[in-house]
This record gives structure tokens, sequence and C-alpha cells, in this order.
């Protein structure tokens, strides 16, 4: 994980309308960044959908969510579509902002070791500092916990 403090590196990735977005489009918001493994898995929909269900209150409060995983820009697409998701969806199947985050780790699947995505997520204050970086969280709880951050 990135420490806490320190101004988040900016990135540029499309969206899953193929629209490019960079973390500096975003200043002077706050920005929920949350890095998961894969669409339309139990877990990650768990996630997305907690999201979408506070979204209300993330506006409320200046925020704005980015979700961020190695998949398509037209998978993400789907999955928006299927649970009518309200955030953005960035696709970066290079890698590149998912190693910039220190977020791709190993992990162990089924006795086996693998390299993937550990699911973390980071807060971003107004002016691009890191604010929260919390790792390895829980899909279901963590969209309650970032919404509990910004208060």
């Amino acid at each position: 994980m990135l420490e806490i403090g320190i101004m988040a590196p900016d990135f540029a990735l499309a969206d899953q309308n193929g629209n490019v977005h960079r973390l500096s489009d975003y200043r002077g918001q706050k920005v929920i960044l949350y890095f998961y493994p894969k669409d339309n898995t139990a877990g990650c929909s768990k996630q997305a959908c907690g999201f979408a269900e506070r979204m209300p209150h993330f506006r409320e409060k200046n925020a704005v969510v980015l979700g961020i995983s190695k998949d398509s820009t037209a998978s993400h697409k789907r999955f928006e579509e299927k649970y009518a998701l309200p955030f953005t969806l960035l696709s970066d199947p290079e890698k590149e902002v998912i190693q910039l985050y220190d977020v791709w780790k190993e992990k162990n699947m089924y006795g086996k070791k693998v390299m993937g995505v550990v699911r973390s997520t980071y807060l971003i204050d107004e002016e691009g500092r890191i604010v929260k970086a919390m790792g390895n969280v829980k899909a279901a709880s963590n969209p309650q916990d970032m919404l509990e951050a910004l208060e």
C-alpha cells in the first residue's frame, strides 16, 4: 500500500464508456479509489452494489467513487449495466495503475500461490493527498467503512 500523507500518483485510464479519466480531473473533490479483482464475481458485485447504495451519501460529502480492475472496458460496461452502477469503473488491463498503487500481490487461491489484485481502497482528499489506505478489505463492509471515513 502507498503511504498516508503522500500525493496520490496521477494516472489516465478509460472508463466503461471509453472516456479517459485522470485522477487530477477530480481535484476539489474527495476520491474513493477502490481496486477489485474481477467484474461479476460474488465479492466484487457485493462491494460495487454497496458503493451504489451509498452514492447519495458520498455525493453529499463531495466524494466520487472510482473502481479499478484489470477487466476490459466492455466487461466494465456489462457490469455497470447489470447492477445499474452509478459510478465510474476504470479499466487497467496492463496493470500499470494497479502496480503503481501497490495492490498487485501474491495471493493464496485454493492452496496455490497466484498473483492478483488485493481488494484495496484509498481515500484521497481534495488536494490529491492520500488520507486513508486500506488493504485486504472485506467486500461487504468496505463501502460503509469508506462512508464512515468521510465523517
